[in-house]
């Protein structure tokens, strides 16, 4: 059975390994977007500003994944308890 004070670990430790997730695609767009541009530009045949506003999009999307499933639900249970 699983308690209350195992699920908060739980959602804590998935919070810290999606943050770090999150903060090492970040700064990987951040440093290698050129390249990352000119492969998913030929690769899928896209326009620069388009794939450059994907990559944000994901970033955005994914942020608000986070907040959602790991750090509210997280946040809920430590007021819970």
């Amino acid at each position: 059975m699983i308690t209350i004070e195992t699920m908060i670990e739980f959602l804590g430790w998935c919070s810290v390994i999606n943050i770090g997730i999150l903060i090492f695609y970040s700064i990987c767009i951040i440093i290698f977007t050129d390249t990352m541009v000119k492969i998913h530009t030929k690769m899928f045949d896209l326009d620069k500003n388009y794939v450059i506003q994907a990559y944000f999009k994901y970033l955005a999307q994914y942020k608000i994944i986070l907040i959602i499933f790991n750090i509210v639900p997280y946040f809920a249970l430590k007021i819970m308890t």
